[in-house]
């Protein structure tokens, strides 16, 4: 007995999405990559800049590029906790392509020693797993992102565990900045 063509046509629905979702992802790291020298100039946009200077450095998956530099660098010159805050919603924005490569489906992460070692972590301890993960700067959170959209956390929790973790990281770094500022003035003069 053939299948009929709804049949058929739904069994490709779901590898036409996962494709989709791994060409979008890999469509922004590349973006991110080739654009990577005009990001700096961002943060003279002040909290605009600082947002999308954490969207962008944390939108690229596996590949580092870090923005904690600017928020540590910005927080000396804005408000500290504001741009902690945008850069926490940048940040965990950002980590939508890790997810989204994730959910597409099988990723290519996945014979990895850390990935294999992390994933059981991730599906175990879900949420609390992405949350530290997110609040300590690591290179293994675009794994935990992967492992989350693999195991198809809901995105809106995923989201959120992230952008506590991410904020309450990035007001810490820029108020390190703001206070490393006052402290080196002190010292010089």
């Amino acid at each position: 007995m053939r299948p009929s063509k709804e049949v058929t046509r739904r069994g490709w629905q779901p590898i036409a999405q996962s494709v989709g979702m791994i060409l979008l992802s890999a469509a922004i790291t590349l973006s991110i990559l080739r654009w990577h020298g005009r990001i700096r100039p961002l943060g003279q946009y002040g909290y605009l800049g600082v947002f999308l200077i954490s969207l962008m450095g944390n939108a690229t998956v596996i590949l580092p590029a870090p923005s904690l530099a600017a928020v540590f660098a910005i927080g000396a010159v804005l408000n500290p906790v504001l741009v902690g805050l945008a850069a926490g919603v940048g940040e965990a924005l950002g980590e939508l392509t890790g997810f989204l490569a994730g959910y597409g489906g099988r990723a290519v992460v996945e014979e990895r020693a850390a990935f294999q070692r992390l994933e059981p972590w991730v599906q175990r301890y879900g949420l609390l797993v992405i949350f530290i993960l997110s609040v300590i700067p690591n290179p293994f959170f675009d794994l935990a992102g992967i492992a989350a959209g693999m195991l198809r956390f809901p995105l809106w929790q995923f989201l959120l565990s992230c952008w506590v973790g991410k904020t309450l990281k990035t007001v810490a770094f820029a108020l390190a900045g703001a206070h490393s500022v006052g402290f080196l003035l002190r010292i010089l003069g």
